[in-house]
């Protein structure tokens, strides 16, 4: 799906103006033979050891996780999803599928392309480790997904970590291709604009003031901040012909990251930055879910004058090293609330 296009209710959001069984898998197999836990940041260099996993067994990785969120897009039922997915996939898809359960239906973002356009393989030792792997476009021309699966140990099978929609026109950074392998980074990996971590959190700062945040020449603009923008000052409009008021606050979700090193000497992040959005009424009014997916989350609630939605929001930046002349760019996202209440 398009990323110029509100997420997850969005454009419902806008128009309204705020009237707002394991399957079988590879399990041990699905890798090298164990080693010893990864603790150390690994070096830049540019050799590497022989991949992780080879295309054809990714392939089937994916085919195991299909499997899973097969059934439970099915069933409209979460139970059963963590066999194969974790992270902040695992709550979002669980979210989906409780709206899908009260609308009918799937919301179509949700959709996950079963071929494959890129994949990223790295030959780091250890655990845990990930791969990166970048879809196609869906059949109707949806955009291409980024999707992180991870393996923590040697012992459990690779589940679908995270997935962020790519933005139209993104340009990614290049890496080694899957019989070479690439290299898994860390938060605090140096030589770049910033470190992944910090990063993330200035681009977490961006999203709460994007007027008055320090780091925004530091950024590109990008489809995720024009689309969010783009929501505010409609809901703004409606709050302030009512005497309310909005806020939103945005936090880097500690640890939940995941980097690979491209070859130009950047890195791919992609992290989860929790996000609460609060909406209050004014002059004795009832702040209202304001779309279909919130109204699916909030179920049997009852209303009062202030309303927060929590979200879960999947972000991948690109972070240029040191000496580039480029700026960070976010490059996918998703978003999703998982919690609707009235306070």
């Amino acid at each position: 799906m398009s990323m110029n296009k509100p997420l997850n209710g969005v454009a419902a959001v806008a128009a309204l103006a705020l009237s707002l069984a394991l399957l079988p898998g590879l399990s041990a197999c699905e890798g090298q033979v164990p080693q010893a836990r990864r603790t150390e940041p690994q070096s830049t260099a540019t050799t590497a050891p022989a991949p992780n996993l080879t295309p054809a067994q990714e392939a089937r990785i994916r085919k195991n996780i299909g499997a899973v969120l097969d059934q439970a897009n099915e069933a409209k039922d979460p139970a059963g999803l963590d066999q194969r997915v974790s992270g902040p996939q695992l709550e979002i898809r669980t979210s989906e599928l409780t709206i899908a359960r009260a609308t009918g239906q799937l919301d179509p973002k949700t959709t996950i392309p079963t071929t494959i356009a890129q994949t990223v393989i790295p030959g780091d030792p250890g655990w845990p480790r990930s791969v990166f792997s970048i879809t196609t476009t869906t059949q109707d021309q949806q955009s291409k997904r980024l999707l992180v699966l991870d393996q923590e140990s040697a012992h459990d099978n690779y589940k679908l970590w995270g997935v962020a929609r790519l933005f139209q026109g993104a340009q990614l950074p290049k890496f080694p291709v899957a019989t070479i392998g690439a290299r898994m980074g860390q938060g605090d990996d140096q030589g770049l604009k910033a470190t992944p971590v910090e990063a993330v959190r200035r681009y977490a700062d961006l999203l709460q003031n994007p007027q008055g945040s320090k780091y925004v020449k530091e950024f590109a603009q990008d489809d995720f901040r024009n689309s969010l923008g783009t929501l505010t000052q409609v809901v703004q409009q409606g709050i302030e012909a009512n005497k309310g008021s909005q806020s939103q606050t945005f936090t880097p979700a500690q640890g939940q990251l995941r980097v690979m090193h491209s070859s130009d000497g950047g890195d791919l992040v992609v992290a989860r930055i929790d996000s609460v959005w609060t909406r209050q009424a004014g002059e004795g009014r009832e702040s209202s879910p304001a779309s279909d997916a919130e109204t699916a989350l909030f179920g049997q609630g009852k209303p009062t004058s202030t309303m927060k939605v929590t979200y879960v929001n999947v972000i991948a930046l690109y972070v240029p090293s040191a000496d580039s002349h480029e700026p960070i760019r976010a490059v996918g996202a998703e978003r999703e609330p998982i919690k609707v209440e009235a306070v």
